[in-house]
């Protein structure tokens, strides 16, 4: 069994996969991953661990079964959690629906799901629940809907402490996870 210390990032990146210089950097949600990864450079104490750097990488025009399919459930089975970027350009890939049921489904792997059009715990939440807006996100992605009552999730807004404290939370790594559930960091 794999050492299970990294973050598996889970982002939407357009399908075809963009041709041009820019590739997956030309959409958004990889914005986002690639933030995560910029904290991590400017800060080595910041508690991500990219497990999309545990395997060599792969080129977007690789063939999905035999190439790209097997890496990311490689780098999966080396992931304590899966953070998952759900935006309103989020849509339901190949790619991505095979990594959240994989890491959910197979894996059980809990999941931070980090909402970009939000910043704080307070814009999440209407009358102490999840907005209806945030809730709505989920049908973007039916397989994380369907799928998230069997792991713990946590939502959280793109904030970089949120996201810190996140990522070291222990309920929401694989070894000691805490019951299955919908959570989020009260105000």
């Amino acid at each position: 069994m794999a050492y299970r210390n990294g973050n598996y990032t889970a982002f939407y990146v357009n399908e075809p996969f963009d041709p041009s210089p820019l590739g997956a950097n030309a959409t958004k949600d990889f914005y986002y991953y690639n933030t995560l990864r910029m904290w991590k450079g400017a800060d080595a104490a910041f508690p991500f661990v990219d497990s999309h750097e545990k395997t060599y990488s792969v080129r977007d025009g690789s063939n999905w079964d035999l190439t790209l399919k097997p890496r990311l459930r490689e780098r999966i089975r080396s992931s304590k959690n899966i953070v998952l970027f759900l935006s309103s350009i989020t849509a339901n890939s190949c790619a991505l629906r095979e990594e959240i049921d994989y890491a959910i489904n197979d894996q059980g792997l809990p999941v931070i799901v980090i909402y970009p059009g939000y910043d704080t715990k307070e814009s999440l939440l209407a009358n102490g629940f999840l907005k209806k807006e945030v809730k709505n996100l989920w049908e973007k992605l039916p397989v994380f809907r369907d799928s998230m009552g069997k792991v713990p999730t946590l939502h959280v807004p793109m904030n970089k402490e949120l996201i810190k404290k996140s990522l070291q939370d222990s309920d929401f790594m694989v070894g000691s996870k805490k019951e299955s559930g919908i959570y989020r960091y009260n105000p």
